[in-house]
This record gives structure tokens, sequence and C-alpha cells, in this order.
């Protein structure tokens, strides 16, 4: 990343960091959304507990192996200093064809340098129908004009 957004944050700062953080998982590459972490960042992803890059890259590696026609929104929840709150809504389907909406909250903590140290994501999924997906922008980049969670009522 050429420009980082560093903490402290303010809100158009950590709106920034949100929507980096989502237009990286949106690509689907882990090898390009594990770079936003540090070293040895700690995740909790559900009951999931890993340290570190590599093992961060094997979780999401094995996430959208699982999750395929993958699409995220996050949004601000809440930030100070070093830290931001966000929650978040995906949608995606199995190899049957059944899709899902997983709704959650992250806590997100930074390093001086604007890599994220900490992430404990608490997320909760339910089967829904193809006729009652929200999220249906084009695979990649949810485009710039398309609904946030408030207006999905997500």
């Amino acid at each position: 990343m050429t420009n980082p957004v560093l903490p402290p944050f303010d809100e158009k700062t950590a709106i920034k960091k949100i929507r980096l953080a989502e237009d990286a998982w949106n690509t689907r590459d882990p090898g390009k959304v594990v770079l936003a972490y540090t070293e040895n960042c700690s995740w909790r992803n559900r009951a999931e507990f890993v340290v570190g890059r590599n093992e961060i890259t094997q979780l999401l590696i094995r996430k959208w192996t699982r999750e395929l026609d993958y699409r995220l929104i996050k949004g601000l929840w809440a930030f100070t200093g070093n830290r931001i709150a966000v929650r978040f809504a995906y949608e995606f389907h199995d190899d049957s064809g059944q899709w899902f909406r997983a709704y959650g909250n992250e806590n997100w903590e930074f390093d001086d340098d604007g890599l994220m140290r900490r992430r404990i994501a608490s997320i909760n999924e339910h089967t829904i129908s193809s006729e009652e997906r929200k999220l249906l922008w084009p695979l990649g980049r949810r485009p710039e004009d398309h609904p946030g969670l408030n207006e999905l009522g997500l």
C-alpha cells in the first residue's frame, strides 16, 4: 500500500480503512488480503483461532473454497485511537447451490504502521433462497452506487 491509512482514526479514515478491507476481501485473493495484517496477527474467526499470516492464508483458502460467489459489505460501527469496530454481511453459495447470508461484527486493532495486529470476528449465517439475495453486483469490488448495509436493511 503506497498511502496507508494510519491510526489514530477519525470517522473519515476509519471508513476508508473499512472500504479498503472490503475491497480486498471481495477479491477473494488470500495472498492480497493477508498483506493487511501483521506477521503475527492474531484472529478469532467464529470459533477458530489462528496466528500469523500463514495460518490466516490457510483459513482464507478454506473459506473461499467453500463459500462460492462470495460478496461482502462492511460498515463502520465505532472507532477510537487504533481500533475500529465493524459490522458486515456477506452472501455466498456452497457447491450444491444453496445460498447463505452471514452477518457479524469484527473488532480490529492496528499497529502504528496501519497493519491489523488483532481481529476478533463473530459471525452467524443462515440459508436464503437465490431470490432473497441482496448483494447483486458482479464479482469483485462493490460498485460505489450499490446500497450499503443500512440501505439494504442489514
